[in-house]
């Protein structure tokens, strides 16, 4: 490395955010310029460990030490290729990615990791301004057809994988516009969608066709439909990139009432107002008692966005208890520490509530106004260990919006997958052999269709590897890289 002793000298310095009273007032990206000088010391951190973890902890095996050392020694361009080099989209994940990279960093091990994240995204956004990234286009066209279903990060990066190896790729999405969780699920602030249409743009370049308003395998009275068999006949292969969609469900008492909503019925329209599509959200916290249930990333783009529109007041439950400070013992390196995070939109205002459960939604006419519940701590249930009440905890908050984000139960049921007849393991994902192949010939399947809910990290490797299968069963060998396999795991 260009300062061996670079760790020894600079203290971890993350981006700085923007004042939070300023920020509440758009919704704009949060973090301020940070200087490039700033940026060069922290990659000179990065410190020469023989035995890169951060590389394992990546599942797209990111080579974060070699683009380190080029930011260094100013060789931006140079460090674009090699970031480039493992990962389609490092501007989707130096915003979005928790960083499990960072988790692993031998620096990490005694002291404050490297700032990968940092130094990933400026580089990228360097690149960008500087005009480096360009069209990437095939050598020579193979003349095979490929649809991808999905045009999340996984169906993304297979797309684009495909494309750059001369296949004709279409992506299919069933809204309105390219992006899916990227597009409608992640706040603006958190990334604002000009960082994934400039990218688009260069896909389409490239010979990426995106159709929208497709709702393959859909029901028979949606004008959206694209019938199964249709896709079948028209394509040589198909990739299954959806997500997983199934949303987890409270079903209490009073879940019914106008007022408790899914976290992403909510969010979609807030991006919507962005985009320009609505002049106001029909689903807004402007000076409403906003609880969020989930105390996990969805839950924090809840709470920025409830922020932004005004809210009176906000709490954000969570059943597990409240994590340690530093790294946890369950979590020793290099795995991914357990601990007390505070998002950009947690510092900006709400009150967290740890081990509490919800048991009813109360209201008048039909119309939320109460949310009951009580405290738990871990104990017995039926034998096994679980959360259990704790006594005289009960209590009430007054609630006008309810936001139920718990996570996601896998792919959606019904329609395309009960049409295709791929299988289902037992936690409803689609079965993938060593090869991405599903059940059924000529279909393959990536990111959180066949994983579950994941990360967006998870879900670009996925797509490459899932694409460098597809090529290799049309042309009978490939070239692409493979950076996981269906059976990985990560050190989450």
């Amino acid at each position: 490395m260009g300062d061996p002793r670079g760790f020894l000298v600079h203290d971890r310095q993350v981006f700085t955010r923007r004042p939070v009273p300023v920020r509440l007032k758009d919704w704009k990206e949060v973090y301020e310029e940070f200087p490039e000088q700033d940026l060069k010391d922290q990659a000179s951190r990065c410190m020469d460990c023989g035995i890169p973890f951060c590389n394992h902890g990546c599942p797209l095996g990111n080579i974060s030490p070699d683009w380190n050392d080029l930011v260094y020694r100013g060789n931006w361009e140079e460090a674009l290729e090699r970031l480039h080099a493992t990962n389609n989209f490092p501007e989707f994940t130096g915003r979005l990615c928790p960083a499990p990279c960072e988790g692993s960093c031998v620096a990490g091990i005694n002291t404050d990791p490297v700032t990968i994240k940092n130094i990933e995204v400026t580089i990228i956004d360097k690149g960008w301004e500087e005009g480096w990234v360009r069209p990437v286009l095939a050598s020579k066209k193979t003349g095979k057809r490929v649809a991808v279903v999905g045009s999340g990060p996984a169906g993304l990066a297979a797309a684009q994988q495909l494309t750059r190896a001369g296949h004709d790729v279409v992506v299919f999405e069933r809204a309105d516009r390219i992006g899916g969780l990227l597009r409608y699920g992640i706040p603006e602030f958190k990334m604002e969608k000009a960082v994934l249409d400039r990218r688009l743009a260069q896909m389409e370049a490239e010979g990426t066709e995106f159709r929208t308003n497709a709702y393959i395998g859909g029901p028979d009275d949606d004008d959206r439909n694209i019938p199964v068999a249709q896709l079948r006949d028209e394509f040589d292969a198909v990739a299954l990139a959806g997500g997983a969609t199934d949303w987890r469900d409270l079903p209490i008492p009073g879940r019914e009432l106008s007022g408790v909503h899914q976290a992403m019925e909510y969010l979609p329209l807030a991006n919507k107002v962005q985009e320009g599509d609505l002049d106001d959200s029909p689903i807004s916290a402007k000076d409403k008692h906003v609880i969020i249930i989930g105390g996990g990333d969805t839950g924090a783009d809840c709470l920025g966005t409830a922020h932004r529109q005004g809210a009176a007041s906000i709490h954000q439950f969570e059943i597990m208890p409240r994590p340690p400070e530093t790294r946890s013992e369950r979590t020793p390196w290099p795995l991914f520490p357990l601990q007390y995070k505070v998002t950009s939109a947690h510092e900006e205002g709400g009150e967290r509530v740890y081990s509490v459960s919800t048991t009813e939604f109360a209201g008048e006419d039909g119309v939320l106004t109460t949310l009951r519940g009580h405290e738990v701590e871990m104990g017995e249930v039926e034998g096994r260990p679980g959360f259990v009440e704790v006594p005289d905890s009960s209590f009430e908050l007054p609630a006008d919006l309810v936001f139920l984000a718990m996570g996601f139960m896998g792919p959606e049921k019904g329609t395309l997958l009960d049409q295709l007849g791929v299988e289902l393991d037992g936690r409803g994902n689609v079965v993938r052999d060593k090869e991405w192949k599903t059940s059924e010939d000529g279909v393959f399947a990536c990111g959180d269709m066949g994983r579950g809910q994941s990360l967006i990290v998870w879900a670009i490797a996925e797509g490459r590897a899932c694409a460098a299968s597809i090529d290799e069963a049309l042309m009978g060998h490939t070239l692409l890289p493979r950076p996981v396999r269906p059976t990985d795991r990560p050190l989450m």
